[in-house]
């Protein structure tokens, strides 16, 4: 079915005075005395093209009775608006290709997200998930391009594992096993034989696959089993892992900066028309926070001296903070909005609250670890040098009781020519949010898998 795309209809002043047919689903449409105009919108821009129909023509004359969301393929002449649009069809021959009744959802009105992610099916019809969903694919092949640029390797983790890479119990659980047999947690009659999982990283697979082509990047969708009811958090989602042998924490730190300013920076060219719709009805000031982040110095903070700097700050928070505990948002967002208002990589953890991968500090205390912040949201970015020290690895397996068995190959790294080697994981949505604005995790994927929600 040969047709143009309204974006290239609606850019292209060449096509102006010619014949051409474009296809796409009715958004609205509205009569006056002589003629009738429709607006159609086929996903490929948020801007309508405005289709003129001339009421004498007794055969364009069904068109009135088409619903919103009806599909139609619209041949005409393109002309000059006297309108506000720059062109407009006239209309020539439509054809009702998929005929939308009374009971389609999307009508002309503002709905709520809520609303919407009920009708996640449809919900890419709209103009802000039009503009969500062409900005994450714009963003993703921004991504791409940056780790093909330098020389990385794509390469494709396990979906289904044997180990849970972060060590908190979160897995979803694979297995053809029923009845009493699942009860007797016996697996050797399960499928793989083995207790198996959806994986939550493709880390450790990933480490494997660098210290043999010294720079990989995976990126695929990972699965968390977290009772977590937050905006923030997904039970599927999709995550960038870039892994580099021969590389200490401050190069990972340099990569993960360079990253991110590289594909902000592309968006913001590629999805111009996409940003000022966010700008204009989610985030005030979100195309200046976002070439903030691109043209501003990231800061490199010790973790000691953050806890410092909030036990100070005569803040309020709800979580006290001392030296081992964990960051929360609210400490987060102090530091990078109202501290430094600027990206932060806060560096060195106390090695009890973060993984067993992760590299022992000459202290003994910390771990070669870090977390970037950015202004509005907090962490963003999760990443850390790797233990290659056999020794130390086994020894921090044994000190968290994991399973040394399920670990054998990936000690064996550490066997055979280990090498310094870092990485660092960053979620999709979360980046996602961060560039639109959009305040829910459940609004920046086509169909949200959360706690107690598998509509579709």
């Amino acid at each position: 079915m040969e047709h143009t795309d309204i974006k290239d209809v609606l850019k292209s002043a060449k096509l102006v005075g010619k014949k051409i047919t474009v296809c796409g689903w009715l958004k609205t449409s509205r009569n006056s005395k002589s003629v009738m105009f429709l607006e159609l919108n086929d996903g490929t821009g948020l801007a309508n093209l405005q289709t003129v129909i001339d009421k004498e023509n007794q055969a364009l004359s069904a068109a009135a009775s088409y619903g919103v969301g009806s599909a139609l393929r619209v041949t005409g002449t393109l002309v000059k608006s006297e309108g506000a649009q720059s062109v407009e069809l006239r209309a020539e021959e439509i054809e009702l290709l998929g005929a939308a009744d009374s009971s389609y959802p999307l009508q002309k009105k503002r709905h709520s997200l809520e609303f919407l992610r009920d009708n996640a099916h449809l919900r890419g019809r709209t103009n802000t998930f039009n503009a969500v969903f062409r900005v994450r694919g714009a963003l993703s092949k921004a991504i791409h391009e940056f780790f093909w640029s330098r020389g990385f390797l794509y390469v494709n983790t396990p979906i289904i594992t044997g180990s849970d890479c972060e060590g908190a119990g979160e897995i979803f659980r694979v297995t053809t096993l029923s009845g009493e047999q699942l009860l007797k947690k016996d697996y050797s009659e399960d499928f793989f034989g083995v207790k198996a999982g959806l994986t939550v990283s493709g880390q450790l697979e990933g480490e494997a696959m660098a210290l043999a082509f010294s720079k990989i990047y995976t990126f695929g969708p990972t699965f968390r089993a977290e009772n977590s009811n937050t905006p923030r958090h997904a039970a599927e989602f999709w995550q960038i892992e870039p892994e580099v042998a021969f590389a200490d924490l401050y190069d990972i730190i340099a990569l993960a900066r360079d990253m991110v300013k590289s594909v902000i920076a592309d968006v913001l060219k590629s999805c111009k028309s996409e940003l000022e719709f966010f700008e204009k009805f989610y985030e005030e000031g979100l195309i200046e926070k976002l070439t903030g982040i691109v043209e501003k110095d990231f800061k490199i903070l010790e973790y000691r001296d953050a806890v410092e700097i909030l036990k100070n700050s005569g803040e309020s928070f709800v979580y006290p903070v001392s030296f081992g505990t964990d960051l929360q948002t609210e400490h987060e967002r102090y530091l990078v909005d109202k501290v430094f208002r600027a990206p932060v990589f806060i560096v060195n953890y106390p090695k009890e609250i973060k993984s067993f991968y992760m590299k022992l500090n000459p202290d003994g205390i910390t771990v070669a670890s870090t977390d970037l912040l950015v202004p509005g949201v907090g962490e963003i970015i999760g990443a850390s040098q790797r233990e290659d020290n056999l020794e130390l690895l086994e020894q921090r397996i044994k000190d968290l009781k994991m399973n040394m068995e399920d670990y054998r190959w990936y000690l064996d790294l550490r066997r055979y020519g280990s090498a310094p080697h870092s990485g660092f994981g960053l979620g999709l949505e979360r980046l996602l949010m961060y560039v639109t604005g959009m305040s829910n995790i459940r609004d920046v994927a086509p169909f949200p898998r959360t706690k107690g929600n598998l509509l579709f």
